[in-house]
């Protein structure tokens, strides 16, 4: 998606950052906050300015379409369940989130 590529309702982009829709559908809030530039989890979270730049943007989002409350996470490795290489946020919300852990 941060190339283009790949279809999906986008809710933010610039010359640095795309944000879009999960296609996974957990919770009514599922979005992605991707930089348009390919690093993994390890780079974007020491990117300084640009991970700054992103944090702000996934709050700014939250707040938008989960005004209720939301969460920002990001997983690192296969025990996280990290799915793709490219370095993402997520924010998800729009309903009770419960607990972290069952």
């Amino acid at each position: 998606m941060s190339s283009g590529r790949l279809p999906g309702n986008i809710r933010y982009e610039d010359g640095e950052a795309v944000v879009f829709d999960n296609h996974l559908d957990w919770v009514p809030v599922m979005l992605l906050v991707v930089p348009r530039c390919h690093m993994t989890q390890d780079e974007l979270w020491g990117s300084g300015p640009l991970m700054s730049k992103l944090s702000d943007l996934a709050v700014r989002m939250g707040h938008t379409y989960a005004p209720n409350g939301f969460r920002i996470l990001s997983n690192f490795g296969d025990d996280a369940l990290q799915t793709q290489a490219h370095g993402h946020i997520h924010v998800i919300g729009g309903e009770f989130l419960g607990r972290y852990v069952g």
